[in-house]
């Protein structure tokens, strides 16, 4: 992520739509945005993304089988030579759409955030059993990439930050392949109140950072497991992994990546990270990928978030924040400042501790 290099993968979020209701998800029962692209559109979107360079197209939501021209497009990038994959909950993966995934050899994840009861809690009704059906499928074709699970508080007594949980999809993904599980924090999408409570407290993430740590030991990388979270980083180097450097460098996803990549939105506007919508750097309907791509590069304000020493508050002081520096998108949403602190770590730095005692 740091070099100027195109990115390996471009996340495009291909609509908004979604009818899954997830209470983690900002498109959650949303229409689909009146300016999403064309299938023209999209299909000259795809031809930057090729000639920029990237291997591999990530294809996101909203839902991606809701868009209804999704195979066409996957088609296309698929004969020009990009890698393609999709993330999805499950449950439109009809016999229609697995059939044009398995000709496009398409790679699919899929999200699941627990056990029946505690998955459609959060995702609704059914969402386990489509969620289960689809890697049940995808797995007989080989096509199964990851599993993904988002940590969220469903309500005040209910949370999917347990034991059973975790163990439930890590087991599932060990029976039917799949490479990873992907353990997401809740990245905030509003400074609504009610929508923060969504996400788990510091504390709940700290248990779950230090039990994934402790369980990768017993998986031993059948699936391996990966979190998409700063502080997961300060974890792993305070429990003493002897390979590190080449764990963070090579393996590691949670590195905030605001400003070392970008995504495509639905309406083709450039976002610097993928859950990021408050900056926006310009539309490939009008201006082409690597030019934008370019820009932030050499923007001093993308220079100043990337630079660690510009973070303030407890991230600013923490010994760790070169390895971690928190979400930024979560520290906007919390804060109000894009370099402000990511308040949901649990860890006092070694600093704020002397000065206490």
């Amino acid at each position: 992520m740091e070099r100027k290099s195109p990115p390996y993968i471009i996340p495009w979020r291909c609509t908004f739509t979604c009818d899954s209701g997830c209470v983690h998800c900002a498109s959650a029962d949303k229409p689909p945005m009146t300016d999403e692209m064309s299938t023209a559109n999209a299909l000259r979107m795809i031809d930057q993304v090729y000639a920029f360079g990237t291997q591999w197209l990530g294809i996101s939501g909203g839902e991606p089988f809701l868009r209804k021209d999704l195979f066409e497009i996957v088609g296309y990038a698929r004969k020009i030579g990009l890698n393609v994959s999709i993330i999805t909950g499950g449950r439109h993966l009809d016999d229609e759409k697995f059939e044009a995934v398995v000709k496009n050899e398409a790679r699919i994840s899929v999200s699941i955030d627990g056990a029946e009861k505690t998955n459609d809690l959060i995702r609704g009704k059914g969402a386990y059993a489509d969620a289960v059906s689809a890697i049940k499928r995808l797995s007989r074709e080989d096509l199964l990439n990851c599993l993904v699970y988002t940590f969220a508080n469903i309500g005040e007594s209910a949370a999917n930050v347990n034991e059973n949980d975790i163990a439930h999809v890590l087991d599932l993904a060990a029976e039917y392949g799949a490479r990873w599980v992907i353990f997401h924090g809740f990245i905030p999408y509003s400074k609504d109140k009610n929508t923060l409570k969504v996400d788990p407290t510091p504390q709940q993430y700290e248990w779950a950072w230090n039990k994934l740590y402790d369980l990768r030991s017993v998986y031993k990388g059948k699936p391996e497991i990966n979190v998409y979270h700063p502080s997961f980083a300060r974890v792993v180097k305070q429990r003493g992994l002897a390979d590190f450097d080449s764990w963070y460098n090579n393996f590691f996803l949670g590195r905030c990546g605001f400003g070392k990549i970008m995504s495509i939105a639905e309406n083709g506007d450039i976002i610097p990270c993928s859950f990021n919508d408050v900056y926006r750097l310009g539309n490939v309907k009008e201006k082409a990928l690597n030019d934008i791509w370019n820009e932030m590069q050499t923007s001093n304000f993308f220079a100043k978030v990337r630079e660690k020493n510009s973070l303030k508050g407890k991230c600013g002081v923490c010994e760790y924040r070169e390895i971690c520096g928190g979400c930024r998108t979560a520290a906007y949403y919390y804060t109000g400042d894009i370099f402000g602190s990511d308040p949901r770590c649990a860890y006092i730095p070694k600093i704020l501790r002397e000065n206490r005692e």
